[in-house]
């Protein structure tokens, strides 16, 4: 839910929003007898369903407003992609996984993993599927099509997976794996019901009952830059900045990028990478 503030922010863009349109623009007929520039309150609450009282009152931030109502109104005044996620954010919703956004994921988000050939990464979306990762990422923590599709997710891999835990440094595997799913709970929880989420928390519960208590748990958090150690199966530890990175044109997808420390460490990974019987290839897409 918006809090007041933000109800306040989201009448002033829609007020803003409003005064850049002419009534032909919206398939409505020009009139010389206009105080002010743009659409009247009453021409965007009749296009939009709702009554004139109820949108005056949205332009206020006084009432809250559904995500269903506010798509109608970001039609209304003809909001591009950008603007639409503005709104529902504001609004305290989740924007919406476009076509556009997830043809981002297959193309310039994949291609921006290959650019980091030392750098573990991998990309997700917004219930943490793995969604695609780079040839790093498969040497260092494990080819994910190693594991069936339906478990290919972050917070499993993390917190399930034995060749990630076999790798990741035993200091730093649980503070990792707490954050990862406190920033699952966090996102998970805003966003409206999704039965993959559902899905998610049961699998988890028949994989590793014994971190039961962490699904009782109702903390959250961000996934903040953090230091991991990594020691792959006959390899010297490799110590990489764990960072998140969120795209602009898929704001609910998230990249995770592990950076070499040191040049000594790039060279570990880089090592990997090459070694032989690998498969050469570029980022992987899920499939």
């Amino acid at each position: 839910m918006s809090t007041p503030a933000a109800g306040r922010e989201l009448g002033a863009f829609l007020r803003a929003h409003r005064a850049l349109l002419k009534p032909e623009d919206v398939g409505l007929p020009a009139t010389s007898r206009r105080r002010t520039p743009g659409l009247r309150r009453e021409e965007v609450a009749s296009l939009s369903g709702v009554s004139i009282a109820w949108y005056t009152w949205l332009e206020q931030g006084r009432v809250t407003a559904s995500r269903q109502v506010l798509e109608s109104v970001a039609r209304v005044l003809r909001l591009d992609e950008a603007e639409l996620r503005h709104v529902l954010r504001l609004g305290g919703y989740y924007e919406p996984e476009t076509a556009r956004a997830q043809e981002h994921w297959g193309d310039s988000l994949k291609a921006v993993l290959d650019s980091w050939p030392t750098s573990p990464a991998v990309l997700v979306d917004r219930n943490f599927d793995v969604v695609a990762w780079n040839e790093a990422w498969a040497a260092v923590w494990g080819e994910p099509t190693a594991v069936p599709a339906g478990r290919r997710n972050l917070m499993w891999l993390v917190a399930a997976d034995e060749r990630l835990r076999a790798v990741l440094r035993d200091s730093d595997w649980e503070p990792l794996a707490m954050s990862v799913f406190q920033h699952f709970r966090a996102q998970a929880g805003a966003g409206p019901a999704d039965e993959r989420v559902d899905e998610l928390y049961r699998q988890l519960a028949a994989d590793v009952p014994e971190l039961s208590h962490w699904w009782g748990c109702h903390s959250v958090g961000g996934l903040t830059t953090r230091v991991v150690t990594a020691t792959p199966a006959g390899g010297d530890p490799i110590r990489m900045s764990l960072s998140s990175l969120r795209p602009l044109d898929a704001p609910a997808s998230l990249i995770l990028l592990c950076t070499p420390k040191s040049r000594q460490d790039g060279a570990a990974v880089a090592d990997l990478v090459d070694r032989p019987l690998r498969p050469v290839g570029s980022a992987r897409k899920a499939g």
